[in-house]
């Protein structure tokens, strides 16, 4: 494990205090839990005493983003598409006129096709900015998952370790 101690921790993420602990850095600390020894997490995590609703907060804030990252794509998509249309029907325009030689046409037919080839590698482009943003969606949203089960195991470590002996004499 990496990080051996709280105050390792602390210094890490820049901060004196837990309470000094904002939504940026929760993220942080959750993307460094793996570093981090079970029982230094879960002590750390006993320390709040919001801590769910401080993860869901950060959950909540993400998906905000999210959404608001997916409606700007959505009219920058919608923006180009309707150029290329407007390329595509300006061409058209110029190949219904009937004093253009075979040369002229074909040249109008050639920037047509190379239109929707471009227009479909900003499709594949857009796709792949999609697929990256949910991944990062997914990844964050596990972390926060990840943080509520270290939460709630933590508690049920807790309260085990007052009667393990109870459990036996039952």
């Amino acid at each position: 494990m990496r990080y051996k101690d709280e105050d390792e921790i602390k210094h890490a993420l820049g901060i004196d205090s837990w309470r000094n602990l904002s939504k940026d850095k929760m993220i942080r600390f959750v993307a460094m839990m793996p570093d981090m020894g079970t029982e230094v997490a879960l002590k750390i995590i006993e320390q709040f005493p919001a801590f769910k609703d401080f993860a869901l907060d950060v959950v909540d804030a993400m998906k905000k983003s999210h959404e608001s990252t997916l409606s700007t794509n959505q009219q920058s998509q919608e923006h180009v598409h309707r150029a290329f249309q407007d390329f595509r029907d300006t061409l058209k325009n110029e190949l219904d006129k009937g004093d253009l030689t075979w040369e002229q046409r074909w040249q109008i037919i050639e920037k047509m096709q190379e239109a929707v080839r471009e227009e479909s590698q900003k499709d594949s482009e857009n796709k792949q900015f999609l697929d990256g943003a949910l991944k990062k969606v997914l990844v964050l949203g596990g972390a926060a998952v990840a943080l509520g089960v270290a939460f709630v195991g933590g508690r049920v470590m807790a309260e085990g370790k007052d009667g393990p002996e109870e459990s036996l004499e039952a």
